[in-house]
């Protein structure tokens, strides 16, 4: 039995106390923020002792042509915790999350390269679409 449990995320100040998981600090009014958006979801896999050793966050999105689906924004452990089964809790949970609130697919995207992550998705159930392409604007007001 795993020595951790996975957990939906509801005061920004958990994420603040999380921050070593993600890539830079979190702020309290970007923790909120994200909470409080509808359809946002941020769930941490954390230990017996409240130490946190992994997180996904996933948003749900709708076209009016398309049923109902989540987009798994970013998935991270930390180093010490890899390999023992957290990301496949994580996504586990994010999927159930996602079927509970009516979406029918998952989706995300990672560099071609990341290859532990590829081996987690795929251990996950998912397909590897190698012919997509992420097309990023990285400062709207300049662009």
């Amino acid at each position: 039995m795993a020595d951790w449990t996975v957990v939906q995320v509801t005061d920004p100040a958990e994420l603040v106390a999380a921050s070593h998981l993600f890539d830079a600090p979190v702020r309290a009014d970007g923790a909120a923020d994200t909470l409080a958006r509808p359809g946002h979801v941020v769930l941490l896999a954390r230990g017996p002792d409240g130490h946190d050793v992994g997180f996904v966050s996933g948003v749900e999105m709708r076209h009016p042509d398309k049923e109902p689906e989540m987009f798994l924004y970013e998935l991270g452990v930390e180093e010490g915790a890899r390999r023992r089964g957290v990301a496949s809790a994580l996504l586990a949970a994010l999927r159930d999350h996602a079927l509970a609130h009516g979406c029918r697919g998952m989706w995300t995207g990672t560099e071609a390269d990341n290859v532990a992550a590829l081996a987690t998705y795929r251990a996950a159930g998912a397909q590897i679409d190698r012919d997509s392409v992420f097309v990023v604007w990285d400062d709207l007001a300049t662009s």
